[in-house]
């Protein structure tokens, strides 16, 4: 199986083809087919899997074929994720599919100053990546508006509801239009990924690919807690 094979665009076919990038990973091979189809997707992948362009790929060339908005760009694809660490890495990432398009890739998080966020968003911005806490400061100053958001990706989704950013997300999710795609990734589908899906997501597509460091069954754990004076011992 090839990229061409999954119905990506040209321009994105020959970002990949600079990068060394040839053959789709499991992830990828599932999910792009269906996010181009426009359907919701709630996808089982850890970091490493190729996540990242399972749906970046698919979204930028959605974004691509959509018309040009008049006046100032306002965010057509938001990205939700937990860390900074994380948002820089898809945003690097994004750019570089992106290389041949006409997009524009923005980043938010915080622990930075607010006046450069403020003056991308006066310039422009087709796809934003933001860490929850950040956007929502934008959106109570009405720096940022997501009205014009199409497709969302909610990425390692376990991993926000675990630093307690599930308030933030659904702060958010009242500014964000209900005629979307959804898209939802983690790591595990465990109960409350699922409440998270059937409350944001219209009948969505599950694909879920096996971790490449799962512990093996048989294998027991043992810990030891050691306090500081007997460490060396």
């Amino acid at each position: 199986m090839s990229f061409e094979s999954l119905g990506l665009a040209p321009a994105l076919l020959r970002a990949l083809a600079e990068q060394g990038y040839a053959i789709p990973t499991p992830i990828q091979a599932q999910a792009i087919p269906l996010v181009l189809a426009g359907h919701d997707v709630l996808g089982g992948a850890q970091t490493g899997t190729g996540k990242t362009a399972a749906f970046g790929l698919p979204l930028l060339q959605k974004l691509a074929e959509l018309p040009k908005p008049e006046g100032l760009r306002r965010p057509r694809v938001l990205v939700l994720t937990p860390t900074r660490e994380l948002a820089v890495q898809i945003t690097d990432n994004l750019r570089a599919y992106a290389k041949h398009l006409r997009i524009n890739v923005t980043s938010l998080f915080g622990g930075v100053g607010m006046q450069p966020q403020v003056e991308a968003f006066r310039r422009g911005v087709d796809v934003l990546v933001a860490c929850p806490g950040r956007l929502i400061d934008h959106l109570e100053r009405g720096t940022c508006k997501l009205g014009d958001v199409r497709m969302l990706v909610l990425d390692e989704a376990d991993r926000m509801l675990d630093m307690g950013f599930l308030p933030s997300i659904k702060r958010v999710m009242k500014h964000v239009p209900a005629q979307r795609q959804t898209l939802l990734f983690s790591a595990t589908f465990e109960p409350r990924i699922k409440a998270l899906a059937l409350e944001f997501m219209q009948d969505p597509q599950q694909v879920q690919v096996a971790a490449q460091n799962t512990v093996v069954e048989t294998i027991r754990h043992h810990a030891h807690p050691v306090d500081a004076a007997k460490k060396r011992d």
